[in-house]
């Protein structure tokens, strides 16, 4: 595609636009600046995986996979701020998702231990977990708030913080692994999915681009399960002291 034709395509940018315009939404800033900042990051990421590509240098894949988790941890830990330690709670779980998943992969040669394939599936892996997470950490505060008397209770009962917090862990965890079990139960009736799509385009067999597709499926599946549980259990203990009292959270905008 030239940059001419790709210019053109700015014309799905302006409906929004002019849509926002209208109805007085007040989303025009907001939408020229993520546009210009979709534009200028992709191009940027573009230029250095086509150098990490060409050289081939497993230290520029580790930058690049650290700099996704990076990334990943700042987005996901502003929603996350009230508990103890949420920002190495989340490094752990981007790296164990990754560790575990590339190991798989390239331990059992499913893919090629080049630069090209494990940094693009690290992208999705990470993106995803990354979202699973927020959608678990909101999830979580409010059953947390929603049932703060319930748990109090249990604990003055003698129960446990595990056993006090065991209902709402487990309906946080649930709440943010359900979007992507639904999403799958659809997938090649309702929407072809984008690695699918793009690899089709690109004149890849179709076979073949489904071949890869249900891969990444199935990462993606395992991901929402490891992430979702293995952030919550990291992050509830986090929310009693050391006399099991349940410490409550400070507010944050």
């Amino acid at each position: 595609m030239s940059y001419s034709a790709l210019a053109l395509t700015l014309i799905f940018v302006l409906i929004p636009l002019l849509l926002s315009k209208t109805l007085k939404l007040g989303l025009e800033i907001d939408t020229i600046i993520a546009t210009v900042r979709s534009i200028v990051q992709l191009l940027a990421v573009g230029y250095v995986l086509k150098f990490v590509f060409d050289s081939e240098n497993f230290l520029f894949i580790i930058l690049m996979v650290a700099l996704m988790i990076g990334a990943a941890t700042q987005n996901a830990r502003k929603k996350g701020k009230e508990i103890r330690g949420i920002t190495w709670k989340l490094i752990v779980t981007f790296l164990t998702i990754e560790v575990v998943t590339q190991g798989i992969l390239i331990g059992l040669q499913i893919v090629p231990p080049t630069a090209q394939f494990i940094i693009s599936i690290s992208g999705m892996l990470i993106g995803n977990s990354m979202v699973l997470s927020i959608l678990f950490l909101n999830r979580f505060a409010s059953e947390i708030e929603g049932n703060r008397d319930e748990t109090e209770l249990i604990l003055s009962l003698g129960g446990t913080p595990k056993q006090a917090i065991h209902r709402q862990l487990i309906n946080a965890i649930k709440a943010s692994m359900i979007p992507t079990i639904e999403s799958q139960k659809t997938i090649g009736l309702v929407q072809l999915p984008g690695m699918m799509s793009g690899q089709i385009i690109a004149g890849a067999d179709p076979i073949q681009a489904v071949q890869f597709q249900l891969i990444i499926l199935f990462l993606l599946l395992s991901t929402a399960a490891v992430t979702s549980i293995m952030l919550g259990f990291l992050s509830y203990p986090a929310l009693f002291n050391e006399r099991m009292q349940m410490v409550r959270p400070k507010k944050t905008n």
